[in-house]
């Protein structure tokens, strides 16, 4: 149990024996609702209890806040209570009441600061969703991993989650790929060909053209033109899909489905598609009408500034028919919300996405996080250009010299609808200015402790890789440690701050806000530094040691566990 949750349950119960005693007069208990206080000098805990009880209870806030007080049950947690302004009660801990905390992350491990989510809380999560007809710009890699870090933290708090990747692959951009690798291949056996404006004139273009020629010699330069275009669009397709795969997969994002928009305008057994079955379900709740030959959305009667068009009057689908299908979709296969990661740029689709959700009769089911640029940076000056290509730095090429860890980090640094500022020099630091960095020495400096306290028998066993760390650790602390000597400043510091886990995570997962989590590792990361500055780990008092070793031991699993929620693994050596 959370510390917040005992304290909780103890006010409560003071609220209870005042009623039984009739010390107060109220119907129910109201519920305590612990707060941390902004000023710790204030306490560890405060509650308003007294002051929203007021007018129920017809007694002033500071009478009803001395009646709990003074009812408060014996307890090793409450060190003082202190009843401040018109009725606050401000509760000081004692330091049993965090060492606690050190059992529970110990004996939790990767589960450490889980919650539970009531109600609906299913959620699809869609980002990265590119264009596979090109590689991937650094954009989608913050959207890759915003998107990851949100499903892992939105899990850690308790909801069901599916993650989603929706594949661009139909439309004139696709034809107009292969059309580019058409006008490439024909460039390389020596055909004076033009590159029509519409078409894709990446070096990546040349690289594919070159493979087809490589197997296929030139047997196309003669075929007919559509079979041709036809050809090389599913070649070329299947090459950048295969990328998509392999630099999501080495990043670290996976997705339970990678989700095809040509599905959309599949025919079933009865003739119709899914973007038959989304208009058709528009039409039964009356927001279809036809004008001019076409067929249009009242997007209006939910608040879009103009209706949209589904079918041109020349039978087309728009853009916008594909993005009413697919979440139509996804609203039948059974989430209960979605999520949408979207690239600044896109704001003004969100009002038309949200009324054709609020159509079929799911009002506030749609979820657009929109994601600011990406700027980077060499030691402060712009990147505009790779220096191997000489076209724009792609997503690979910055992993490629930064390191999924630090990219990861630099990418979920700042909130969601703010700017990234990326230095690919900073990010490569191996120094206490560089915050990943600063956070993963901490882990392995931990790990380096529990290694120096094992004997000699368990180390060589951990260093053959027979027994893990969480293993070791277990060899050199006492299943029924003592805990009562972490009594130091820096110690009650480390605890409370671990403490905080569950909350913050709680937080993050509501808010959409994963950035906290680079914040709390690097004020953890902090706080254990200065612990390890303060305080001798490996001691003479056999008892001391045990605590503290057990201390160190569940700050590293609160570390790894902070770091695996933004994607980013805690290393035992560096």
């Amino acid at each position: 149990m959370q510390i917040r949750e005992h304290l909780e349950q103890l006010v409560e119960s003071a609220l209870q024996a005042a009623i039984d005693d009739h010390t107060l007069e109220l119907d129910e208990v109201p519920e305590a609702a612990l707060e941390r206080p902004r000023d710790l000098s204030n306490g560890d805990w405060a509650s308003t209890v007294a002051l929203r009880s007021a007018k129920l209870a017809h007694k002033a806030p500071r009478d009803i806040a001395q009646a709990i007080v003074d009812h408060l049950p014996e307890n090793d947690h409450i060190a003082s209570v202190d009843i401040a302004g018109p009725g606050f009660i401000n509760i000081k801990l004692t330091p049993t009441a965090y060492q606690g905390v050190v059992s529970e992350a110990r004996e939790q491990g990767a589960d450490f600061g889980k919650s539970t989510v009531e109600g609906p809380n299913y959620i699809n999560i869609e980002y990265v969703s590119a264009n596979p007809t090109g590689p991937f710009h650094v954009g989608h890699g913050r959207w890759a991993a915003l998107g990851d870090a949100t499903a892992r933290v939105l899990r850690h708090a308790g909801y069901r989650v599916y993650e989603e990747n929706y594949i661009n692959d139909h439309g004139v951009q696709m034809d107009n790929f292969g059309e580019s690798v058409a006008v490439r291949y024909q460039q390389l056996l020596g055909r004076d060909v033009p590159m029509p404006e519409s078409c894709y004139a990446g070096g990546y273009v040349k690289d594919i053209a070159q493979a087809i020629i490589d197997e296929d010699g030139d047997k196309w330069l003669d075929a007919d033109p559509d079979e041709r275009r036809l050809n090389f669009r599913e070649r070329a397709y299947a090459f950048e899909l295969s990328e998509q795969h392999r630099i999501l997969d080495e990043f670290g994002a996976t997705f339970d489905m990678w989700f095809s928009e040509r599905t959309l305008y599949v025919k079933d057994e009865h003739g119709k598609s899914q973007v038959d079955y989304a208009i058709e379900a528009m039409r039964e709740k009356g927001y279809i009408y036809e004008q001019d030959g076409a067929i249009w959305f009242k997007s209006t009667e939910f608040g879009d500034d103009k209706d949209r068009v589904l079918v041109k009057g020349n039978g087309e689908y728009t853009y916008f028919t594909s993005d009413v299908a697919y979440h139509y979709n996804k609203m039948q296969r059974g989430f209960d919300h979605l999520i949408d990661l979207w690239g600044a740029d896109h704001h003004g689709y969100i009002k038309r996405c949200e009324a054709m959700l609020a159509a079929w009769g799911y009002p506030g089911a749609l979820e657009v996080m929109l994601g600011q640029l990406v700027n980077l940076f060499r030691d402060g000056k712009p990147v505009r250009m790779s220096k191997r290509t000489g076209e724009m730095v792609t997503f690979e090429e910055v992993i490629d010299e930064v390191g999924v860890d630090s990219t990861r980090w630099m990418m979920l640094s700042r909130s969601s609808d703010q700017t990234i500022d990326f230095d690919i020099e900073a990010a490569k630091k191996k120094d206490a200015s560089n915050p990943v960095y600063y956070v993963q020495y901490a882990h392995a400096r931990i790990c380096s402790i529990l290694r120096k306290a094992a004997s000699a028998d368990v180390l060589a066993k951990y260093e053959a890789g027979e027994i893990s760390i969480d293993e070791l650790a277990k060899t050199v602390i006492p299943a029924d440690v003592d805990l009562s000597p972490l009594t130091d400043p820096s110690e009650i510091d480390l605890m409370r701050k671990m403490d905080t886990l569950q909350e913050l995570v709680a937080g993050a997962a509501r808010d959409r806000a994963a950035f906290r989590l680079t914040h709390y590792s690097q004020e953890l990361a902090g706080l254990f530094h200065a612990f390890y500055g303060n305080c001798h780990v490996i001691v003479d008092d056999e008892k001391l040691q045990a605590a503290r070793l057990a201390l160190v031991d569940a700050t590293r699993v609160v570390l790894e566990v902070s770091l695996g929620l933004l994607g980013i693994s805690a290393p035992e050596k560096m």
